[in-house]
C-alpha cells in the first residue's frame, strides 16, 4: 500500500498505529500528520533562509557606519559557525522535548536578533544580533524541521521527505536576496532589518505549531517489518556516545566536511570566480541559478537515493562535483564555457550537487542510527559542514590572495571531493558487522 495516498486524505490506514511499549498490543489507529509536518519544515526552511541575505545587506551598509570590508564579513560568518555548532544542543532538545517548542524557541531568537540588529548601526552589535542570536535560532529552527517529517514516513521515503524539508533553505536567497534589495532600497537597512525581524518571527513561530512528531512504537503504512529474530542482532538506534566510538561516524563526517565545505566555497565566491575566471559579470545571476539548483538538488538526491541507495547517489555528486570545479577552472574568457548560458548551466550544477549533501547525509543518519537521537546525532554529523566550509572558504581566499586565482583552490577542493568518493566504498552500517547486542 502506498503510505503517500493516507498521508494526503489525512486517514489512518491500517499499519499507521502505535504499539505498546510494554505489551506490544495495537493501540488506536493514529491520523497521519506527515505531509502537514513536512511542508510546514520546508516553510520554516525557507524563513530561515534569511541567513543569505546578509550578502545583500553587507553591500548596502551605508559608508557612514565606517565598517571596513573585513567588519562586514563577520556577523555572517559568526551566524554560519553558530548556527553549525547549535544544531548539537538544539537537536538533543528536540529529541527530549519535541520540535515544536524547539523550533518556537529557534524562530523568537531569529526575529529578536534581526529587530536588535534594527536598533544599531554598529559592527559589534550586529555581530551579536545577526551572528550569535540569529545565527543560534537558525540553528534551533533547522534542527527541528527534519527529524519530526521523517518520523511519519516510512524508511523507503526517507531521502525525499529530508531532500523537500530542507529544499527551503537551499531556495530561500532566490527570494530573500532581491526582497532585501527592495526593501533597503525602499526604506533602509535599520527598517528592514525590522521587518524582516517582525515577519521571520511571525512566520516560523505559526509553522513551529504545525511541527508534531507521531508518537512513540507509531509504524508509518508501507513499513517493512522485522524478521524473525533479526530485532535482538542490530542496534536501530544508538546514542551519540555510541554513535562517537565507531570509525562509521568520522567517515561520514569526513566525507561531508568535503562535500559541504566545496559548495559552500563556491557559493561565498562564485561571483568572484566567473569575473575573474571568464569574465562573466552576472554575478547575482549566476548565483540565483545556483541557488535554483541547490534547491531542486536536495529533493532529487534525496529521490534517486530511496532508489538506487545512499552511497551510489553519493558517489556520483562527489565526482560529478568533482568534475564541476575542473570544469569551472578550464572557462577562461573568450570560450564557449565563459558563455554566460554554459557559467548559468554550471552553477546550477554546482549548487544541485551541494544541495545533494543536505539531504543525503540526514538520511544516512537516520539509516545508520535510528531515529530515537536522530536530532543530537544528525547536530554532531552536521558540525562537518560547518567546519568544511569555513576551512575551504578561507583557503580559497589565501589562495586567491597569492596566486590571484582561484584555479588552485578549485583543484584541492576536486581532490578533496574525489578522496570522499573513495572513503564511500569504505563506509558501512554499524550494525553490519553482525555485533549482538541485547535486544
Amino acid at each position: 500500500m502506498d503510505g503517500g495516498r493516507g498521508n494526503l486524505e489525512g486517514n489512518a490506514t491500517p499499519r499507521e498505529t502505535a504499539k505498546s511499549s510494554e505489551s506490544g498490543s495495537i493501540l488506536a489507529p493514529i491520523k497521519n500528520l506527515g505531509w502537514q509536518v513536512t511542508f510546514a519544515g520546508l516553510g520554516i526552511n525557507l524563513a530561515l533562509g534569511v541567513l543569505y541575505s546578509w550578502s545583500v545587506i553587507s553591500k548596502e551598509i551605508p559608508a557612514g557606519w565606517k565598517w571596513t570590508e573585513a567588519q562586514k564579513s563577520w556577523p555572517y560568518s559568526i551566524a554560519c559557525l553558530v548556527f553549525a555548532l547549535m544544531m548539537v544542543p538544539a537537536g538533543r532538545l528536540q529529541d527530549k522535548v519535541g520540535p515544536r517548542l524547539v523550533a518556537t524557541f529557534g524562530g523568537i531568537l531569529v526575529g529578536i536578533g534581526l529587530i536588535i540588529a534594527s536598533m544599531t548601526t554598529s559592527y559589534g552589535g550586529y555581530v551579536l544580533a545577526f551572528g550569535l542570536l540569529a545565527g543560534t535560532g537558525i540553528g534551533f529552527g533547522y534542527a527541528s524541521a527534519t527529524p519530526p517529517a521523517v518520523k511519519w514516513f516510512p524508511a523507503a521515503k526517507t531521502g525525499l521527505i529530508a531532500g523537500l524539508v530542507v529544499a527551503g533553505f537551499g531556495l530561500a536567497s532566490v527570494y530573500i536576496a532581491p526582497l532585501t534589495k527592495m526593501l533597503i532600497t525602499d526604506i533602509g537597512v535599520e527598517k528592514t532589518m525590522l521587518s524582516l525581524g517582525i515577519a521571520f518571527l511571525i512566520i516560523v513561530t505559526i509553522l513551529a505549531q504545525f511541527l508534531v512528531a507521531p508518537p512513540k512504537g507509531y509504524v508509518p503504512a508501507g513499513s517493512i517489518p522485522a524478521k524473525g529474530s533479526a530485532a535482538s542482532v542490530k542496534r536501530e538506534d544508538f546514542s551519540p556516545f555510541e554513535m562517537l566510538r565507531h570509525l562509521q561516524f568520522y567517515l561520514l563526517w569526513f566525507m561531508y566536511a568535503c562535500g559541504a565545505g566545496a559548495g559552500l566555497m563556491i557559493i561565498a565566491k562564485l561571483a568572484k570566480i566567473a569575473e575573474s575566471q571568464a569574465g562573466v559579470k552576472l554575478g547575482f545571476a549566476l548565483v540565483a541559478m545556483l541557488a535554483v539548483g541547490n534547491g531542486g538538488g536536495r529533493i532529487l538526491a534525496g529521490m534517486a537515493s530511496d532508489k538506487i541507495g545512499r552511497k551510489p547517489t553519493l558517489v556520483i555528486c562527489f565526482l560529478m562535483q568533482a568534475l564541476l570545479m575542473a570544469i569551472l577552472t578550464a572557462a577562461q574568457k573568450d570560450t564557449l564555457l565563459a558563455s554566460v548560458p554554459a557559467m548559468a548551466l554550471i552553477s546550477a550544477l554546482i549548487g544541485a550537487n551541494y544541495g545533494a549533501n543536505l539531504s543525503l547525509f540526514p538520511s544516512i543518519t537516520k539509516d545508520f542510527y535510528g531515529l530515537k537521537n536522530f536530532g543530537v546525532n544528525y547536530g554532531l554529523v552536521f558540525t562537518a559542514w560547518g567546519v568544511g566550509g569555513f576551512l575551504l572558504s578561507l583557503l580559497a581566499g589565501f589562495l586567491y590572495d597569492r596566486y590571484a586565482t582561484f584555479t588552485y583552490s578549485c583543484h584541492v577542493a576536486a581532490g578533496l571531493l574525489v578522496l570522499a568518493a573513495i572513503v564511500t566504498f569504505m563506509v558501512q552500517p554499524p550494525h553490519a558487522a553482525g555485533q549482538k547486542v541485547k535486544p
